[in-house]
């Protein structure tokens, strides 16, 4: 497709002639290393089926992300005119063409942010579209997208192996059967999709549909959970099954990181509580925390990397939340606080070498107070990458100032995604590499590290810490 917008080859580099050059030859020797993907949220049903498509553009790019659609409403643009399904079925717009008309018109308010420079990618690179999106281009620019969707070579499985994916790690509920892992492994295709067991729904007694889910788990796992060592038992069998299914790691969300090894009495009582229907606020907390408690142990037992993603106060808007449900756009970074909040945990696990604990923050002032020396200390211990709000160029500037020192470059997990998105995951990893690569020329031009030194280690922050923290094979 002709015009003239076009990525600049040196984009997100210093403009200090000297350090460009040197980011630009960093960035060249890892640029078209495969990607790991350890950690993230695409739908495996998408791989499960050889001819899938991704439907339209707007069903691909707008209506199921929440980055794109939240910027929309932030500036009074109504859920139900992007086509965003609402939980009583009521109407929403079904032109697809008028809801892409309507992100085209308003694609300016990305300017500067991440998924600005994630869509700007994915226009340019994967769909080879070089006009500028606004109000005039946006039908050309539709029609040639959907022509693209439309061809063999964008069904899912033949985009993963054009974007070199090494690995894709997907996040599944606890009572997942992996219906659709089986049937890729079934099929004989040789891309490598793997589960991620994640308990939330279950452990978290607050969490939506709390009950349900239990029922969904006895089912899932064969086992009655009538009592707290019932429950125990069904997570037990269900990691043992994601493991069989190739799964490496757990992943946990808490709003604050607590933990505390409560007495089997207590725990009983909280759970019997749960099941009536009884709990306090203290008692959801004091469970979560114990949970997280037993869910190290298991790691231990089992090797599954355990990920915790704190500080996210889900479903902020109410309103938004009872209309149109979870992961909607009202998910707001809150304070965190890690030191005393995991020192129950890293006391009885955090010296024992089975255990890999990543952990992830959206309170950025926590990176050099308490992160990185957690990190710089304990062997259990891993920084995961700038998450979620911080994904961005400025955030891994300011993840590398202020974690590295500290913590050291190996005590990090490398990059993940952490993405909804399927084909913003190599816009994604390309700003990662090229912001490492940024800030390692800067490391040799200040003479911190020696040029030898930063070409090993762009090859670990491309791709091998990431391989090495979440236990995952190279090819």
């Amino acid at each position: 497709m002709n015009g003239t917008s076009e990525l600049s080859s040196a984009r997100f580099f210093d403009p200090e002639p000297v350090q460009r050059r040197l980011a630009q030859q960093l960035y060249d020797s890892v640029a078209n290393l495969p990607i790991v993907s350890p950690h993230g949220h695409v739908d495996p049903n998408l791989f499960a089926d050889e001819t899938a498509r991704f439907g339209s553009p707007a069903e691909l790019l707008i209506i199921p992300d929440h980055y794109v659609f939240r910027m929309l409403y932030s500036q009074g643009i109504p859920l139900e005119s992007l086509g965003v399904p609402r939980l009583d079925g009521g109407p929403v717009e079904q032109d697809q063409r008028k809801i892409w008309q309507i992100f085209a018109d308003h694609f300016y308010l990305f300017r500067g942010t991440p998924t600005g420079v994630w869509l700007a990618h994915e226009l340019s690179i994967v769909f080879d579209c070089q006009l500028p999106l606004n109000s005039a281009t946006a039908q050309e620019i539709y029609t040639h997208l959907e022509n693209c969707l439309a061809a063999p070579e964008f069904q899912p499985r033949r985009l993963f192996e054009r974007f070199n994916i090494e690995v894709l790690c997907t996040t599944d509920a606890a009572w997942d059967r992996l219906e659709a892992h089986q049937t890729i492994r079934a099929s004989g295709w040789q891309g490598n999709i793997r589960p991620t067991f994640r308990p939330d729904g279950v452990v978290n007694l607050d969490a939506p549909g709390w009950k349900a889910n239990l029922d969904k788990l006895n089912q899932a796992s064969g086992i009655e959970i009538s009592s707290l060592a019932r429950l125990i038992e069904a997570l037990e069998i269900q990691r043992a099954h994601f493991k069989s299914m190739g799964a490496t790691a757990t992943d946990h969300a808490a709003v604050v990181p607590l933990t505390q090894m409560l007495s089997p009495m207590e725990a009983e009582a909280i759970f019997q509580r749960a099941l009536l229907g009884e709990l306090s606020g203290e008692d959801i907390q004091r469970f979560s925390g114990h949970m997280l408690m037993e869910m190290a142990r298991m790691s231990v037992e089992d090797g599954l990397v355990m990920q915790i993603h704190a500080g996210s106060l889900r479903n902020h808007n109410s309103i938004i939340f009872e209309r149109f449900g979870l992961d909607k756009g009202a998910d707001i970074p809150i304070a965190t606080q890690f030191s005393r909040n995991l020192q129950p945990l890293l006391e009885r696990f955090g010296n024992d070498p089975r255990l890999r604990l990543i952990l992830f923050t959206l309170d950025e002032t926590t990176y050099a107070r308490e992160l990185a020396p957690l990190a710089g200390h304990y062997p259990a211990v891993l920084l995961g990458p700038p998450w979620w709000f911080h994904d961005s160029l400025n955030g891994m500037r300011r993840y590398f100032d202020q974690v590295i020192e500290t913590a050291g470059l190996y005590n990090t997990a490398g990059f993940n995604d952490d993405t909804r998105a399927f084909p913003s995951i190599p816009a994604r990893h390309d700003v990662w590499r090229r912001a490492s690569a940024n800030w390692l020329a800067g490391q040799v031009l200040q003479g911190i590290i020696q040029e030898a030194d930063a070409a090993e280690m762009i090859v670990d922050l491309a791709a091998g810490l990431a391989r090495r923290a979440y236990r995952l094979p190279s090819k």
